[in-house]
């Protein structure tokens, strides 16, 4: 069966009668591409104001708005729903499955009443025996509330979709990238059946080309089953790293959630919901659409390929303005910090002339110290949050210490030993200045860091 799509393929459709939601989303922008440069004329519903293009009109609408979505239906005979609401602060994210249920109502009403033939959903791959994560558990319900009415909706669950500017894809990038060295909980070892996005827009528009897939659910897939450790290790051989991987069992998916929110830029609304997904296995259990749709399936080395290149090749489009507040003069400025830092606290143990700071506990004190600079230098290096969080609580500790060694001077009484001598007391307040250097850059990169860090994308 020929995998070249065509307008022709699907007679009968008016001109601009395909919708797709979420037009400027990982899926939706690919899918109205691919349908606009296949000869298709297709609407694409966004929250934002776009400009239209070849074969494609942008219409304005809020999901959360009945009237906004019946203007954005009107004359739509097919209609993908690719919309999720896994996005804002911390406040909202947790909502994100009712507001996903209000989302899927509003918009099987408004495509009732605009007369939509068909609905075709992109879901999650899930196991109906088994009690869900709230992600999964809303992926599911979304697909039965919008299958609940009179139009047929044809269902896809996949499962995790490797491509460039994907959630997944971006988490599997950056913590292959910045550690060498991995603590993971017991999900690494569920499986998965990684398919490329190419696939998946082939497999979208194959089922609006076959009528016969009308109000099913399918399963889809890559051709390699694999464990999310395995999966890591692919993508380390590709990079032609060294993967060490650490499964401690207690470590739960919740603390792991927290853990890519620090290393990796994928904001928490959405790495949360999707590590809390992990848990169970994703692997297609019924492969009935491979007989209808018929595509070579890309490989998880050929898909993890595609998406690199694509990321080197097209880098998302970067606001200039971001480009001036100074993210990269603070990390720099914060890294030689911590270097000077470094520096001035091996002088306890070559200026100062008092025995304790050989004491035992002193001693243990100083190596814990200077395992946290490594530390830090390392994650701020990788610019992630976690290395910004380490060097400001680092610093803060440093810069008291300092003081407090200092403390005689003002109050002609010494708190952490007896008087430092001279040469150290000068040493403690360029100390204490380089620290308040260090907390400030500290500061600044760490609220900046996600205002600069797109999903594939380093600064």
């Amino acid at each position: 069966m020929s995998q070249k799509i065509t307008a022709t393929s699907s007679s009968g459709l008016k001109p601009y009668s395909i919708l797709v939601t979420g037009a400027t989303g990982f899926i939706g922008s690919r899918l109205i591409s691919s349908l606009s440069s296949s000869g298709f004329t297709v609407k694409g519903m966004s929250r934002n104001k776009l400009l239209d293009s070849n074969n494609v009109k942008y219409v304005q609408a809020d999901v959360f708005d009945i009237d906004q979505l019946e203007n954005a239906m009107s004359g739509i005979d097919i209609a993908y729903y690719l919309l999720h609401s896994m996005e804002g602060d911390k406040d909202h994210w947790k909502e994100f499955a009712s507001r996903e249920r209000i989302q899927a109502q509003n918009f099987l009403k408004a495509a009732t009443k605009a007369n939509v033939k068909r609905i075709i959903y992109l879901g999650g791959l899930v196991n109906d025996s088994l009690e869900l994560s709230p992600h999964m558990q809303s992926r599911k319900e979304v697909g039965e509330i919008l299958s609940s009415g009179s139009i047929p909706v044809t269902q896809l669950r996949a499962s995790l979709i490797i491509g460039a500017q994907g959630g997944s894809y971006a988490m599997l990038r950056y913590l292959v990238e910045r550690l060498r060295i991995m603590v993971t909980p017991s999900w690494v070892k569920s499986l998965a059946q990684p398919i490329a996005v190419d696939d998946v827009i082939k497999y979208l528009i194959g089922c609006m080309n076959h009528p016969e897939t009308t109000g099913k659910i399918y399963e889809i897939g890559g051709p390699d089953i694999m464990t999310y450790e395995e999966l890591m290790r692919v993508y380390s051989a590709y990079l032609n790293k060294n993967l060490f991987v650490i499964q401690i069992p207690f470590l739960t998916t919740r603390l792991s959630s927290y853990w890519v929110d620090l290393i990796t830029p994928v904001k928490a609304s959405l790495a949360r919901p999707l590590i809390d997904s992990l848990v169970h296995d994703t692997v297609v259990t019924d492969n009935s659409i491979t007989k209808i749709i018929s595509i070579r399936l890309k490989s998880v080395r050929e898909s993890i390929d595609i998406a690199t290149k694509e990321m080197r090749e097209n880098p998302p489009k970067v606001n200039p303005r971001e480009e001036k507040s100074g993210f990269k003069i603070n990390q720099k400025l914060l890294l030689l910090s911590l270097i000077v830092m470094a520096i001035i606290g091996s002088t306890y143990y070559w200026l100062d002339d008092r025995s304790d700071v050989f004491h035992p506990m002193w001693f243990a004190a100083g190596i814990l110290w200077y395992v946290g600079i490594i530390s830090a230098i390392i994650f701020v290096k990788s610019k992630t949050r976690l290395g910004f969080i380490i060097s400001g609580i680092l610093s803060w500790i440093t810069l008291a210490f300092w003081s407090f060694d200092n403390f005689y001077i003002v109050f002609n009484t010494s708190i952490l030993s007896s008087h430092p001598n001279d040469l150290i007391t000068l040493r403690n307040f360029i100390g204490i200045f380089v620290t308040i250097i260090a907390i400030i850059a500290s500061h600044n990169t760490f609220h900046k860091v996600i205002d600069y860090q797109y999903k594939g994308k380093p600064i």
